[in-house]
């Protein structure tokens, strides 16, 4: 499909100039809201909860001014996933990077570096990233390398902040890995809301951390 080949030949950013020019150009609602799967952090077998998200009342455009610290990273969201799984993330790529922010994603087939160390691409997707999607279905919890970044992304962030996005699909919640126990997981049955849900969780953490900053600086 053509949207595919777009996709794989869309280039690394480069320069974090030519893309705060381009993002600053951006435009959203200044608040936004969806609704998030929960399940209990005490116990798998508890059913899930429904929760809505309320964003902060920060535009895209202060997200994407020159001095936001949303370009103190390379990525805004880096997806974990089993090869099995990549068709899925293709479309949620795709999406992420259709939106008005132009979330920049981290796509290990198209943005990592031939001849590199996997076990170095994979810290350096963390590492570069502000947020990190965790795709979890039957092929994730098969898969050592995905194991391997889930506990990078722990490693870095072990409080979560909303920054670890655990997507889960296919998978019962007795299945759900226990280093995820006290992070609420958005369960895919829709996979358009889905997409929704996840866009603005990242969306929520960009905007307090572009609060965040502006406190600091006051």
């Amino acid at each position: 499909a053509g949207w595919f080949r777009r996709l794989l030949h869309k280039p690394k950013p480069s320069s974090v100039e030519s893309l705060k020019s381009s993002h600053s150009a951006s435009s959203s609602p200044s608040s936004l809201s969806s609704s998030s799967a929960k399940s209990s952090s005490s116990s798998p077998g508890t059913s899930l909860a429904t929760s809505s998200i309320s964003l902060s009342p920060v535009s895209a455009t202060d997200i994407s001014a020159s001095d936001s610290p949303r370009w103190d990273k390379s990525y805004d969201v880096c997806i974990c996933h089993s090869e099995g799984d990549m068709e899925l993330v293709e479309e949620l790529v795709s999406y992420l990077e259709g939106q008005p922010e132009s979330f920049r994603c981290f796509l290990q087939l198209r943005d990592a570096v031939a001849g590199s160390a996997v076990v170095t691409e994979l810290c350096d997707a963390v590492q570069s990233s502000h947020c990190w999607v965790m795709l979890i279905t039957p092929g994730f919890l098969q898969d050592p390398w995905c194991r391997y970044q889930m506990h990078q992304a722990l490693a870095e962030a072990p409080m979560a902040n909303g920054r670890t996005i655990p997507v889960l699909k296919d998978v019962d919640r007795k299945d759900y890995p226990r280093e995820l126990r006290n992070i609420y997981y958005i369960y895919m049955a829709l996979k358009e809301k889905s997409f929704r849900q996840i866009r603005d969780t990242v969306m929520r953490y960009l905007q307090e951390l572009c609060q965040s900053s502006t406190k600091r600086m006051e």
